[in-house]
């Protein structure tokens, strides 16, 4: 289809979480499938800056990668349908590429000719085919097949329904039909038949362990990049249209925090959107007055337009460089500033406070800080079919993860967003302490064994990847922190994100939770999670998760669940009592366990927090 049509809009986060290159799009009355960023204009892609991301993706990808930029978003929303402005997006293509008439049930490609598109340029949604010569009437609505293959991979492919009917010949190429039988909608319920030769089959058989033998194998293809790869063998499954295992992305994230200590550098290098282009020290100072009228840069005028223009010449030629990339790792530098005597208190993109701490749990936490500004980068670098992508395990233990784009990227999609959120520090002392226990080191165990048996049901080093009972603790401190901040500061549980600060290496330890919300606009820093972490109303909230937490509404199975028994990555949490949304966690709701921080019905003494007399022990 040599034509551009706009078929539907989705937000330009989702192109990085939900819908983005090799994702399929499924709309309302057709599929599109997100082409490669290879076919993304570039021009209106805008540049985000995060050195430290940056060499992140770097590390991943490879040195090619010269920038992070935005998706290509229409900004304005009244846009003619018809103008240039009204087409900015991303290109996308019908797939999967097998159409169905609703009345005949016809199944065949688009593009054989019998069917033909509708487009509705005001009314993108309605965009759709019809089968315009159906003998059951004309321009009938014609609407996706909704099975394919996939593999772990990354590929994914049309369904092979003239191989699958024949069962595995190709020798008719008859008309196929798609129809019902029985009320419900079970595989065993669905068929496919030739007319030629009357051949007819259940998609049943296309399921579960007989889909091996009646599945071809895969053909390697990538129909966003329009590649085939020979070399797969890996067996192909049967998937539905909008499952959610068809695409999962993996990504980097990063919160732009002040590396550089020369305030000047780091003022240049947060605002070099604005500079960027500049041509001299008089051009500079026109752009100073502009942002001091806007107050898009705070504290850049106090410096002279003739400095800033050095600033801006020495980050062109790289001078500064090894003095804002220093570190390899992600939360280290985040660490340090969190954890800082003086944290950066006017900063553009980070402004923190330091509060009391709960005086009932001063000597189990030695630090709050409230974040009532930050910023959190995100970047996307593949994504993997079929299987997620665990974080806790090596990247090369990771199923493959699929391209952007053909060749090597040269740039990748992200994000930026802006929020609002609360650090809590512990006591590393009191940790240490704490995991020396002999009850701990025994809930320890169950995990290690819950982790192993299912690291091993996957084929996976049954060694690696294993967080550490402080990790455990401290995510599931987070977890139900977050369910009780989401009932009284007005953010959805949802709208709550994490990130675990947890290390055991004596040269630099870790132990701290950070809480934040984080969206592309000014709803994400409403205030209201910076006022909870207040002392007096942290401490509140603190004893109130304490004490929700020491029964579940599913116990005795909950407080008496056994990773061991079922190779699970959690023991005493689930639903009811700890697991949030997946867009709130790191993890994807593992290594979780509540008899970590509070007694419960099956375990009494290895509780991180005494709440026995309503205060920590």
């Amino acid at each position: 289809m040599s034509t551009t049509y706009v078929v539907g809009q989705v937000r330009p986060s989702q192109l990085l979480w939900t819908y983005g290159p090799g994702a399929l799009i499924d709309l309302p009355n057709l599929s599109v499938i997100t082409m490669g960023i290879d076919r993304w204009d570039i021009n209106q892609c805008t540049p985000v800056e995060e050195a430290r991301l940056l060499a992140a993706v770097r590390r991943v990808l490879g040195p090619q990668v010269g920038r992070l930029r935005v998706p290509p978003f229409q900004r304005d929303e009244n846009a003619n349908p018809m103008s240039a402005e009204g087409k900015i997006g991303v290109p996308v293509r019908p797939f999967p590429r097998w159409l169905r008439c609703v009345k005949c049930g016809l199944l065949a490609e688009y593009d054989s000719g019998l069917f033909d598109i509708k487009a509705n340029p005001y009314r993108p949604d309605r965009t759709h085919f019809v089968h315009t010569n159906c003998e059951k009437g004309s321009n009938a609505d014609a609407v996706p097949a909704r099975f394919l293959l996939a593999c772990r991979n990354g590929h994914i492919d049309d369904f092979p329904w003239h191989w699958y009917v024949h069962s595995g010949t190709m020798n008719c190429t008859g008309t196929l039909r798609f129809f019902e039988t029985g009320a419900s909608l079970q595989t065993e319920n669905l068929w496919v038949k030739c007319d030629t030769c009357g051949t007819a089959r259940s998609l049943v058989h296309a399921f579960g362990k007989e889909s091996e033998d009646n599945l071809p194998a895969c053909r390697g293809r990538h129909p966003h990049l329009d590649t085939y790869d020979s070399s797969c063998d890996d067996t192909p499954r049967a998937v539905l249209l909008g499952a959610t295992n068809s695409w999962f992305p993996i990504t980097l994230s990063v919160l732009a925090i002040p590396l550089e200590k020369n305030h000047l550098k780091q003022l240049v290098f947060d605002g070099w959107e604005y500079f960027a282009d500049a041509e001299s020290s008089d051009e500079v100072k026109v752009i100073i007055k502009t942002l001091t009228k806007s107050a898009s840069l705070p504290g850049i005028e106090q410096y002279d337009p003739q400095e800033i223009w050095q600033a801006i010449q020495d980050k062109r030629e790289g001078n500064n460089a090894a003095d804002i990339v220093s570190e390899s790792d992600i939360k280290g530098p985040e660490w340090e500033v969190l954890t800082s005597s003086n944290p950066p208190t006017d900063w553009p993109q980070f402004l923190a406070r330091r509060t009391e701490t709960p005086s009932a749990y001063r000597d189990k936490i030695v630090d709050v800080l409230l974040l009532e500004r930050l910023r959190e980068v995100n970047a996307l670098i593949g994504y993997t079919r079929v299987e997620a992508p665990e974080e806790s395990v090596e990247p090369e233990e990771r199923p493959p993860m699929a391209d952007l784009c053909r060749g090597r990227p040269e740039w990748v999609p992200a994000s930026e967003v802006h929020g609002e959120g609360i650090f809590i520090r512990f006591s590393e002392t009191e940790v240490r302490r704490w995991e020396k226990r002999s009850a701990v080191k025994k809930r320890d165990e169950r995990l290690q064994l819950g982790h192993r048996g299912w690291r091993n049901a996957r084929k996976l080093n049954p060694d690696a990847g294993y967080p550490g009972i402080r990790y455990a603790m401290l995510h599931t401190f987070a977890h139900l922190l977050i369910r009780e901040l989401a009932l009284e500061c007005g953010y959805s549980a949802a709208s709550i994100r994490e990130r675990i600060y947890a290390n055991t290496d004596e040269d630099f330890p870790m132990a701290g939770v950070l809480l934040y919300t984080a969206a592309a606009d000014s709803d994400g820093t409403l205030g209201g999670l910076v006022e909870l972490g207040k002392a007096e109303n942290l401490e509140r909230l603190i004893r109130q998760t304490l004490l929700r937490a020491g029964v579940c509404s599913s116990d005795p199975l909950c407080s008496e669940h056994d990773p061991s028994d079922d190779r699970s990555l959690h023991a005493a949490c689930c639903h009811a009592c700890g697991f949030v949304a997946e867009t709130s966690c790191e993890r994807g709701n593992r290594y979780l366990d509540r008899a970590l921080l509070v007694s419960t019905l099956e375990c009494k003494d290895a509780a991180f927090f005494d709440i026995g007399s309503g205060i920590s022990g």
